[in-house]
C-alpha cells in the first residue's frame, strides 16, 4: 500500500479485481425460420433444384447397353460415363474434369457472385427441400414458430415425428442413390429388399443419409457460415463489377414505417418501409441492408420479397436487386452494367476454361480404344530356353476400353532375330479381351544365345487391334547376362 492510497480505496480495488468477468467468445445463434416467398429468382432456384435432383436421382437408373450409364465401379477399377470407359490409368481425365469444374466456379463467381451457393450447392438444395417438407407438415413460418414455443402435446409430437420420419426417409433414399453411383443400383436395390446389404454399402448409405439429415435438417445455415470454405475465399474472386445482391441505400434511406397513401417526400423517408421481410426470407438470417456479407449466398430471396412489398406500396421495384458495387455508386443503367462484365479477369478465366475444355474433348476424341502396360518378370532376369535360345519374360496388360469383344495381335521389334512367344496367344499371336475388361498376357522374348553383347537392349512391343486397326507401341528392355 502506498502512502497516498487509503485502506478504503485499496479494499475497493481488491473487490473489483476479485469479481469474475465472463466473456462469451461464441454466442449461440437463434433458430432461423425462413419465410417462404415467390418471384423471379425463387422460380429459377426451384428450376435448378428440380434439374439437379432429377439428374442425381435419375441417372443411376438409366441403362447404357447392358450396364448402368454412369457408374464408378471401384471394385472392378473402371469408371463408366455413358459410352466412355475409364481406367485408373486415365485419372488425368477425371483430374481435368475437376479442374474445369473449379474454373467454371471461379468464372461464374467473378461474373455473378455466389450463384453456385444460391442455386445448385447440395447444402442449399437439400435445405430448401427439407424446409418444403417442414412447411407442408408444420405450416408456414408463424405456425412453425408457434409450434416450437408450445409445450409438448400429442399434436406437437405427431407433427414433429411425421416431419422427422419424412426427413429420414428422404435422407436414406439420398444415401442409397449416392452409393448407387459406386455399386450397380439395381443390384443394390435388390440387396436392400432382400436384406443382404454388405457392410460397406450399409455404412455409406447410413453415413451419407445421416449427413444429409443433419446438415439440411438441423445445421442448415451453420454449414454455410462456419464450415464451407468457399464463403471465406470468395472475396478473392469479387471486384466492384461482380453482380451481387445489393440494397440501394441512396433510395431506401432513411427507412421507416408509413401507410400506403403517405407521401414519402413530405415525411423525408426513403423507399424502405423497414418491414424486415428481407431478413425473414433470408436462409442465413442476415440483413442485406447492412451491405454485402460473407454469409450471403446470393439466392435472391430478399430481392423477390422486396419487389413484392414495393408492388403493394406502389413503389418502383429494384430496391434490393442484383447489381454491382460500381453500378450502385455511379448510378449505371443495366446496359452499362452488362458492358462492364467482360473485364480482364473474366476474359482470362473464360479463355483458360475454353482451352481446357477443347483440350479435354480433343484428347477424348483421339484416345485409343485400348491401353497396354508392359511389366518385366522380376523373378527371372534372363534364362536359357530349349533350342539354345536366350529368353526374357514379360507380362502385358491389355485393357479393352470398348463395349465389344476385341482381338489383338502381338509383335515385338528392336533386336535382330527376335522371337515372341505366348502360351495364351493363337498361332498368329492373337489374343481376345472381353468388353470393358483387361487381361494379363504372359509373353516371352527370345534371341539366339550369344547373338547379342551383354547388357540392356531396347525393344518395342506392338499390340494391334484386329477390329479397329489401331495399334499401341510400348517400350521395354531385353537383358543379356554376362
Amino acid at each position: 500500500m502506498t502512502e497516498k492510497q487509503n485502506p478504503t480505496e485499496l479494499t475497493g480495488t481488491v473487490n473489483a479485481i476479485s469479481e469474475a468477468v465472463v466473456i462469451n467468445l461464441y454466442a449461440a445463434a437463434d433458430k432461423i425460420y425462413p419465410r417462404s416467398t415467390f418471384g423471379f429468382f425463387t422460380k429459377w432456384r426451384w428450376v435448378t433444384i428440380w434439374l439437379t435432383q432429377l439428374f442425381f436421382y435419375g441417372i443411376p437408373w438409366i441403362e447404357w447397353g447392358s450396364r448402368q450409364a454412369l457408374l464408378f465401379d471401384l471394385e472392378a477399377r473402371r469408371f463408366y460415363i455413358f459410352n466412355l470407359v475409364l481406367y485408373p490409368q486415365d485419372l488425368i481425365y477425371l483430374t481435368a474434369i475437376l479442374i474445369i469444374s473449379a474454373l467454371s466456379l471461379f468464372l461464374f463467381t467473378a461474373i455473378a457472385g455466389r450463384l453456385w451457393c444460391g442455386y445448385a450447392c447440395p447444402q442449399t438444395v437439400y435445405t430448401e427441400i427439407f424446409l418444403w417438407i417442414e412447411a407442408k407438415i408444420e405450416g408456414d413460418r408463424a405456425a412453425r414458430m408457434k409450434l416450437d414455443d408450445a409445450p409438448m402435446s400429442s399434436k406437437k409430437l405427431l407433427k414433429k415425428g411425421s416431419k422427422h420420419a419424412a426427413w429420414i426417409v428422404f435422407a436414406l433414399w439420398t444415401g442409397f442413390t449416392f452409393v448407387g453411383y459406386f455399386s450397380p443400383i439395381r443390384e443394390l436395390g435388390a440387396s436392400v429388399i432382400g436384406n443382404s446389404l454388405g457392410p460397406w454399402e450399409t455404412f455409406w448409405i447410413g453415413f451419407y443419409g445421416f449427413a444429409t439429415y443433419g446438415n439440411a435438417g438441423f445445421m442448415r445455415e451453420q454449414v454455410c457460415k462456419y464450415m464451407c470454405p468457399y464463403a471465406r475465399f470468395q472475396s478473392a474472386m469479387f471486384d466492384d463489377d461482380t453482380l451481387i445482391v445489393t440494397y440501394d441505400e441512396a433510395r431506401g434511406e432513411p427507412r421507416g414505417n408509413r401507410s400506403r397513401k403517405a407521401d414519402i417526400s413530405n415525411q423525408n423517408l426513403g423507399a424502405c418501409i423497414d418491414c424486415s421481410m428481407c431478413v425473414q426470407v433470408c436462409p442465413t438470417g442476415i440483413d442485406i441492408r447492412k451491405g454485402l456479407q460473407y454469409e450471403c449466398i446470393g439466392c435472391g430471396a430478399c430481392a423477390d420479397v422486396c419487389d413484392t412489398v414495393m408492388d403493394k406500396m406502389g413503389y418502383e421495384r429494384g430496391l434490393v436487386k442484383y447489381s454491382t458495387q460500381n453500378a450502385v455508386n455511379k448510378g449505371w443503367s443495366q446496359k452499362q452494367v452488362l458492358r462492364h462484365i467482360m473485364r480482364p479477369r473474366v476474359i482470362i478465366y473464360a479463355g483458360i476454361l475454353i482451352f481446357l475444355v477443347a483440350g479435354l474433348l480433343t484428347s477424348l476424341w483421339l484416345r485409343s480404344s485400348f491401353r497396354v502396360d508392359v511389366v518385366r518378370d522380376r523373378g527371372v532376369m534372363a534364362r536359357l530356353a530349349t533350342g539354345g535360345m536366350l529368353e526374357n519374360v514379360y507380362r502385358l496388360q491389355i485393357m479393352n476400353a470398348t463395349e465389344t469383344t476385341q482381338h489383338y495381335q502381338l509383335s515385338a521389334t528392336g533386336i535382330n532375330n527376335l522371337v515372341i512367344e505366348s502360351d495364351v496367344a493363337t498361332k498368329d499371336k492373337t489374343v481376345t479381351v472381353n468388353p470393358a475388361d483387361s487381361r494379363w498376357i504372359p509373353v516371352r522374348l527370345q534371341i539366339p544365345d550369344g547373338s547379342m553383347a551383354s547388357g540392356s537392349h531396347k525393344v518395342q512391343f506392338e499390340v494391334k487391334s484386329m477390329d479397329s486397326k489401331e495399334s499401341v507401341i510400348e517400350k521395354s528392355v531385353f537383358l543379356v547376362p554376362r
